[in-house]
């Protein structure tokens, strides 16, 4: 990979142990990727926030980064384990980790967003533009939908590239890799959030190329569904990105069996002893659809609904009415190897979202009942 002389420099030192580092893991990511050069970013979400997604390596590795070190683009976090702001029984080892990994992202200078949903909380950069973004529904979405440029990023490569403010040009980054080699055809009704996470998790499975194409409408999708899709397909392997332009591809069925199949996989409880929605995160939208679901209802089972701080202060109307029906509202956070929702506590919880079927049942060994929001709100209030 050839690089500009201010970065061999840089790799060499002269600006610093923090940049040098970062530039020494970007070399080594582009060179195992053939990337070619090293190409500026506008934007960079960092993953690697949650300490039970890092451990005590990561602490060790956050804490030790030069304080002299700044990031030099715009930098947002994804979510941590839990809500700060609320008591809760997280352990005190746990808090303590938890706070130097905050604190070593602050003296970076990273903006304290704790959210998955970057898209829905700021204006990201146009069309066209280039980021790096680790979060995998959120590389997916803008991909697909706002046609920002991102690879699937790690939280290691983001936050090199939040430091130099630079990439590695390969995959996603070059339009001739934009484009997909198979397609998958839906063969029967795809109409809720649910079905269209399941069809974005059998396209993420199936799919070997980091695009993937999807027989379907593209003005079917509103922001709920799209967050379902990319959600699946970020969860179920290395796709980064899905397109409904597709040419010359070999198309793929996606029908009962295959709904069928995955949903299995991923729903292996009838009932839930606790209601779990947000993840990714709830935006707006699905907070008001949530809102008006039960409107005049409560809740029957304890019901956690994880959302972005930001959002609940946009629509604190309909947070007091989540709030009266029942639900505990914890921002900052979600479900993906949260320490808030334990097999001591539940045997088995009910969510409308596959990326959190996936880890509630693979990392917190806790059983699930997949459903859609509609029946999941007809069935657990009253």
């Amino acid at each position: 990979m050839e690089l500009t002389r201010k970065e061999e420099k840089a790799l060499q030192g002269e600006y610093g142990d923090g940049l040098k580092l970062a530039y020494k893991i970007l070399l080594s990511i582009g060179n195992a990727n053939n990337a070619t050069k090293l190409i500026p970013i506008q934007w960079a979400h960092i993953s690697g926030v949650n300490f039970n997604t890092i451990g005590e390596a990561g602490v060790r590795f956050l804490s030790q980064i030069d304080k002299e070190t700044k990031v030099t683009v715009t930098t947002t976090l994804n979510p941590m384990g839990y809500d700060s702001k609320k008591n809760n029984n997280i352990s005190e080892s746990f808090k303590a980790n938890q706070l130097s990994i905050i604190n070593s992202y602050l003296s970076l200078g990273v903006i304290p967003s704790f959210t998955c949903i970057p898209y829905e909380i700021f204006n990201l950069p146009k069309k066209g533009e280039i980021v790096s973004f680790a979060e995998s529904n959120a590389a997916v979405f803008v991909n697909s939908i706002l046609g920002i440029k991102t690879n699937k990023e790690s939280s290691l490569s983001s936050l090199a590239s939040a430091i130099t403010g630079k990439t590695p040009y390969s995959d996603l980054l070059i339009d001739d890799l934009r484009k997909p080699t198979i397609s998958i055809k839906p063969d029967i009704d795809i109409k809720t959030e649910s079905d269209f996470g399941l069809l974005g998790y059998f396209a993420g499975k199936i799919a070997k190329d980091i695009c993937v194409g999807l027989e379907i409408n593209s003005e079917s999708l509103d922001i709920i569904k799209s967050k379902a899709i990319s959600a699946g397909i970020g969860t179920s392997g290395m796709c980064g990105m899905f397109t409904t332009k597709n040419n010359d591809c070999e198309i793929i069925s996606f029908g009962k069996t295959e709904q069928t199949q995955v949903k299995d996989d991923l729903s292996t409880a009838e009932k839930g002893d606790l209601i779990v929605f947000g993840s990714p995160q709830l935006g707006l939208e699905e907070l008001n659809l949530l809102g008006h679901l039960i409107e005049g209802k409560k809740f029957k089972k304890p019901c956690m609904i994880f959302c972005p701080r930001s959002v609940t202060e946009c629509n604190n109307k309909m947070i007091k009415a989540l709030k009266k029906a029942g639900a505990d509202i914890c921002c900052d956070s979600c479900t993906c190897l949260t320490p808030l929702i334990t097999k001591n506590e539940y045997d088995s919880i009910v969510t409308n979202s596959i990326k959190c079927a996936y880890y509630m049942k693979h990392a917190n060994k806790i059983d699930v009942s997949l459903k859609d929001t509609k029946s999941i709100t007809k069935e657990y209030c009253e």
